[in-house]
């Protein structure tokens, strides 16, 4: 009896509530909040809410794209807009994670690597220092990067320089801070140097 009391419940809240997929994508305007103010000031226009700074959401389509949209940008530039690919291979901080159409929602952090872009046979590849990917369900990848270059405008000879100095600055540093940055100079260094060689 018990068994069935719960199942009862737990199937009615299950059949009741909304998934995030299927929220309605329009904005809905935050009435309760615009008559109070009313009531309170009647000769001012109510402040805008954070609900009113939200974009509306895409829906979730229904039938898996064929391609994948990707954004990536760096806080100077954005190195690609809208483009619509087959795949694209983030170096996540949980390791190498590939996005086709159709991923399931994700956010990662990404670590020193390369990015592949992948269209057709091409293959564009980047280095990334570090950033977040933000996947969705829409099979749209926006990648953040702090830093970010083509992988063949990369001059090998200058990654072994900064390696070996990072490595002598971290080998002499002193303070907590000084290993730190020597620290993150030698893994961005040997990501580089991993990424040109392999």
């Amino acid at each position: 009896m018990f068994r069935r009391a719960t199942t009862g419940i737990l199937a009615r809240t299950i059949r009741t509530r909304l998934f995030s997929t299927d929220l309605s994508a329009a904005q809905t305007i935050d009435s309760a909040f615009a008559e109070a103010w009313k009531k309170v000031a009647p000769n001012l226009d109510p402040p805008k809410t954070p609900l009113s700074f939200m974009q509306p959401r895409l829906p979730a389509p229904s039938a898996i794209p064929s391609k994948l949209t990707v954004n990536f940008v760096l806080p100077y530039a954005s190195e690609i807009s809208g483009k619509e690919v087959d795949m694209v291979i983030i170096p996540a901080s949980t390791g190498q994670m590939g996005v086709l159409p159709g991923h399931v929602s994700t956010i990662t952090e990404l670590k020193p690597g390369v990015l592949s872009v992948h269209e057709g046979n091409e293959v564009k590849k980047y280095f990334v220092s570090s950033g977040f990917a933000f996947i969705y369900a829409n099979s749209i990848a926006d990648i953040v990067a702090i830093e970010a270059a083509p992988l063949d405008q990369i001059d090998s000879s200058l990654v072994q320089k900064g390696l070996a100095d990072f490595t002598q600055k971290l080998s002499s540093a002193s303070t907590d801070s000084e290993k730190a940055e020597a620290q993150i100079g030698v893994d961005v260094h040997s990501a580089l140097n991993a990424a040109l060689t392999g």
